[in-house]
């Protein structure tokens, strides 16, 4: 009783293949022969170069509708600014701080006494107060 193998039986098409990267793991026809890993790798670069390139897109038909000379570099330049401290011109990327004047600042200088901030707390203060709080008038009690 010997085992017998069929001739026309054929297992290479459902045989696992390797990453196309040679990571090591296997990859599937339906992810391009990449393994899940470096599909999803490849799917958020592609997604994050498509939304950049959409947004530089966006943003110099902004400038363009506005002066009719603009370029992608004054894009960039421009979203570079932000970065920036307005006191010291400090590079902050994300670790700047915001303040309510609408500027970006770095840490020495993100208190508004230390870059000499305009905005008017106490105006604010009194504003919000004032809505929070509406002034309540009783109506006349008519006398008999």
């Amino acid at each position: 009783m010997g085992t017998e193998q069929k001739d026309n039986t054929s297992f290479s098409s459902s045989e696992p293949k390797l990453c196309v990267n040679g990571c090591g793991f296997f990859g599937t026809a339906s992810n391009m022969n990449l393994c899940s890993k470096c599909y999803h790798q490849e799917l958020k670069v592609t997604e994050e170069q498509a939304s950049l390139a959409k947004a530089l897109f966006e943003k110099s038909q902004n400038f363009k509708s506005k002066t009719p000379e603009t370029t992608v570099e004054s894009v960039v330049v421009a979203s570079e600014t932000k970065t920036r401290c307005l006191s010291c011109n400090k590079k902050v990327g994300l670790m700047g701080f915001k303040c309510k004047c609408g500027s970006m600042f770095c840490g020495l200088h993100r208190y508004p006494e230390n870059h000499e901030c305009e905005f008017d707390f106490k105006g604010e203060g009194r504003d919000a107060i004032g809505k929070a709080n509406p002034v309540v008038m009783a109506e006349k009690v008519e006398r008999i």
